[in-house]
């Protein structure tokens, strides 16, 4: 009777050191998301909790149909990785396509031992157990113990093999995701700085040209006269156009790339922004825009580079006038606060669709679709005025009722 309790007494101490090890070994899945560690955990910690002398993972290759070692025990997992394991045919393949565990303990006999893999791990393989990795109902592996220590695989055994698998199998799948999604965001940084050096690249080899262009339509200008004057007023406006897109690519690479310096002086805001004005008023008086200047009487400071601060203003009349249908009204507000300043650019135009409110301020973003295109742009000019804005410790934000019902863009800036 005292030899029966002891046994009892035993079977119950090595329960509870094997539930304890379970939480152990689930807390280490939970919050290990290196696969390489990961995968090394597992199959160190299937051989140790069924007592056994190897332990593997085969994970499934959607692209290819057959089952691929991820680690093994004892071996080489880069070689062993080029090892197919055929889903017919196979312990493992069985164990995969019948989604329930397998305990063979005499594995000599056994018709699909895959002797290719005993070769490469040199392990004399007596005795395997493997049960299914699955998240939910989708199997996505199988992970298998080789030759038990003592005596023979048990039912207590596949239970227990069977609870890492199921965690296993989703941290497996977790540290897969982050991987993908580590490699994405790597990639979209490498796509990212592909575009600003081509940015910064296209915009300093066309400068050169342009400036032979400008200055020859300048002369030609000076010169003609007639048709002649007309056409050549026309290349110079081209050109100029020309210009400020490469000033607005050569802005937005120094912003990306945190070159953009300021040269700050104390400067009333409304000269900023009549200075930006004068840069747009051919456009605006072309489309027979009515623009109204709401400002206070006294001059209101900021502290501010004014060449750069200029360009923000430029880039936000300009997307007034162009998104304003002919005849249409814009009004520049400027608003002294108790420490700030704040401008509002009204339009009467073509308004923003409210899901785009912040959207617009994205890098190359168009509300329009880019094939059928009625205002033109390259979509950077809103952002490169938030970039700017927000060196010089300001903000600006849009808001609009709708579509045709206009639209305002605020700017808010510390008074110096």
């Amino acid at each position: 009777m005292a030899t029966s309790g002891n046994n009892t007494e035993k079977v119950l101490r090595e329960r509870v050191r094997q539930l304890a090890r379970l939480v152990e070994i689930s807390l280490t899945l939970n919050s290990t998301l290196d696969p390489k560690r990961l995968l090394q955990y597992i199959i160190d910690s299937a051989a140790e909790l069924l007592d056994c002398e190897a332990a593997s993972v085969m994970l499934y290759d959607e692209n290819k149909g057959e089952l691929r070692f991820a680690a093994s025990s004892g071996s080489d997992p880069e070689q062993l990785a080029t090892i197919p394991v055929p889903l017919d045919n196979s312990i493992a393949g069985t164990i995969f396509r019948e989604n329930k565990p397998l305990v063979i303990n005499d594995l000599a006999a056994h018709p699909f031992h895959f002797k290719q893999v005993a070769e490469e791990v040199e392990l004399k393989e007596r005795s395997l157990m493997g049960v299914p990795m699955a998240i939910k109902d989708q199997v996505t592996g199988v992970l298998e113990g080789i030759n038990k220590r003592n005596g023979d695989f048990t039912e207590d055994d596949v239970h227990l093999l069977s609870v890492v698998a199921s965690q296993a199998a989703v941290a497996i799948n977790n540290a897969q995701l982050l991987e993908s999604l580590q490699a994405a965001v790597a990639e979209l940084s490498r796509m990212d700085e592909i575009k600003s050096d081509f940015i910064s690249i296209a915009s300093h080899e066309l400068r050169t040209p342009l400036g032979l262009v400008l200055g020859y339509a300048e002369l030609l200008k000076q010169d003609a006269s007639g048709e002649a004057s007309d056409m050549a007023n026309r290349v110079l406006n081209s050109a100029m156009r020309m210009r400020s897109i490469i000033e607005d690519m050569t802005n937005m690479s120094m912003l990306q790339m945190g070159e953009f310096d300021l040269i700050l002086n104390v400067v009333p805001i409304q000269e900023i922004i009549q200075a930006a004005y004068k840069k747009e008023q051919a456009n605006a008086e072309i489309k027979g825009h009515t623009v109204v200047f709401d400002f206070p009487d006294k001059n209101i400071p900021v502290k501010a580079d004014t060449q750069k601060l200029e360009r923000v203003f430029i880039n936000l009349i300009n997307n007034a006038v162009r998104f304003t249908p002919d005849g249409g009204l814009i009004t520049i507000t400027v608003t002294p606060k108790s420490k700030e300043v704040q401008i509002d650019i009204q339009d009467n135009g073509v308004g923003i669709p409210e899901e785009f409110l912040e959207k617009i301020f994205q890098g190359f973003f168009q509300v329009e679709d880019h094939m059928t295109r009625t205002y033109g742009g390259m979509g950077i000019g809103l952002n490169i005025a938030r970039g700017i804005l927000q060196l010089h410790e300001g903000r600006v934000w849009a808001e609009s009722a709708g579509a045709d019902q206009g639209a305002k863009i605020s700017v808010v800036l510390p008074r110096a």
